[in-house]
């Protein structure tokens, strides 16, 4: 573990955390803050190449791994994989990795990231073929929906319809092909004129002052990706392998296989994952409006905003009886119950009240497919933070624990890495926020 000094249980915040023993970690404040936070991947190599807002320090990540005490080979998971984070450590630690996935179009990105070790001159080769036969071709603007017309001038759109066609004949599957389809949505952002929010949200009606050329963004991007792929060749390529499954199955994932999990598990009333890639995915053409992003993509994730649950298709009464829930029931329903009634008080009446319901459901889920895949003993870390929609707390770190050591896990403690709401003008409510690494064994 990070090297931490454990604090009587009244120390910090008892009100929030009552159930968990608490650590403060001797890190920096800065340091234990950007450990949790994508930010400081993007000056690292291949991380970079692609930013996915949800996410965590990498370099946070190999700590772990390299502090893990084991006397065999260890095997690190994620059952969140995002982009490709952990593998990513994993493999530069030398450690071999797993990953899961659901999110089908992250899940391409993970997996063209993972390609880092191919050579690096077929990519150099294959982009260049792609810019080539770009060259002889016309635009073609059918097929692409409202949002990218209004986030592109048709010049920009153009050269960029013209590489997207070109990718296309020049498809073959091969790792080249994956790494040169991930520099397209690389550059997508930076040459349009929509800005972008926190999150990754795209902002048409925020233009930036300035997009890059197409030309000189492509040969940014590709430059920076050749030049990683060079520089990593010293690292020894151990396996990392990456599942399109479900975090509450760990489908794919052998029984008793991993000694370590580090991931991060969407934040309950956090955002929706499936908006964060909308811009790239209306690019190529698999979605043709935000309405499709159900279909495509929100049906299989984890449910952790009320985009994800609509009244029509969930029943309150029926998830909280699950038995999943049952350590944690009482609770769980006064905090339902509560949302509920204040919802009818407002304007939106968004479902957070089944939200909160069905988010632990499936976190149910997702401790009792770690505890069938982990080792014992096995160490498991999940970067998480706490919520208050409509200004009720929820406890997540104490039902965190309770699920998990309902399904069969030990040991919990929670090390507070940073303030969360706290600096935003506008926010809903003043209930204190945090975020943190919440630590189990099994």
């Amino acid at each position: 573990m990070i090297n931490s000094v454990r604090l009587p249980r009244h120390g910090i915040h008892p009100t929030l955390f009552p159930m968990c023993d608490i650590e403060v970690t001797s890190e920096s404040p800065e340091a234990a803050a950007a450990s949790t936070t994508f930010a400081n991947n993007m000056s690292l190599p291949v991380h970079r190449w692609f930013r996915y807002s949800a996410g965590f320090s990498a370099s946070w990540v190999e700590d772990v791994i390299r502090d893990f005490d084991s006397d065999r080979p260890v095997c690190v998971f994620d059952p969140f994989a995002g982009s490709g984070t952990t593998l990513l450590a994993a493999q530069n630690s030398g450690f071999e990795s797993w990953g899961t996935e659901a999110h089908p179009f992250v899940y391409r990105i993970a997996r063209a990231k993972l390609a880092w070790n191919s050579d690096a001159e077929d990519y150099r080769d294959k982009i260049r073929a792609i810019q080539q036969v770009a060259s002889t071709l016309k635009p073609n603007f059918e097929g692409y929906p409202d949002l990218i017309r209004k986030c592109y001038d048709d010049e920009t759109l153009g050269k960029l319809d013209c590489l997207r066609q070109a990718l296309e004949i020049e498809r073959d599957d091969s790792p080249s092909f994956e790494l040169a389809w991930l520099t397209l949505l690389t550059v997508l952002r930076k040459t349009s004129t929509a800005g972008t929010a926190q999150w990754q949200y795209i902002l048409p009606n925020n233009p930036k002052k300035a997009p890059l050329s197409v030309d000189r963004a492509m040969l940014q991007a590709s430059g920076m990706i050749y030049d990683d792929m060079v520089l990593c060749r010293r690292i020894s390529s151990v396996p990392a392998h990456l599942v399109k499954a479900d975090a509450r199955t760990c489908e794919g994932i052998a029984t008793g296989s991993i000694d370590l999990v580090v991931t991060s598990p969407p934040y309950p009333n956090n955002y929706d994952y499936a908006d964060a890639t909308r811009l790239e995915m209306s690019f190529m053409q698999e979605i043709t409006g935000w309405g499709d992003l159900h279909d495509k993509v929100r049906k299989y994730l984890m449910r952790s905003c009320s985009q994800h649950t609509p009244e029509k298709n969930h029943d309150l009464n029926e998830i909280l009886s699950a038995p999943e829930l049952s350590s944690i029931r009482d609770e769980i329903v006064h905090v339902c119950r509560q949302l509920s009634d204040v919802r009818a008080t407002k304007g939106g009446k968004k479902t957070y009240h089944l939200m909160i319901a069905a988010y632990f459901r499936d976190i149910a889920f997702v401790w009792l497919a770690l505890r069938r895949v982990c080792k014992s003993p096995s160490r498991v870390c999940f970067v998480i933070g706490d919520s208050a929609p409509y200004g009720i707390y929820v406890p997540v770190v104490k039902w965190m624990e309770q699920l998990a050591m309902a399904a069969g896990f030990s040991d919990c403690s929670f090390e507070k890495t940073r303030d969360r709401n706290i600096k935003w003008k506008n926010r809903k409510h003043r209930v204190p926020l945090q975020e943190g690494r919440f630590w189990v064994r099994g």
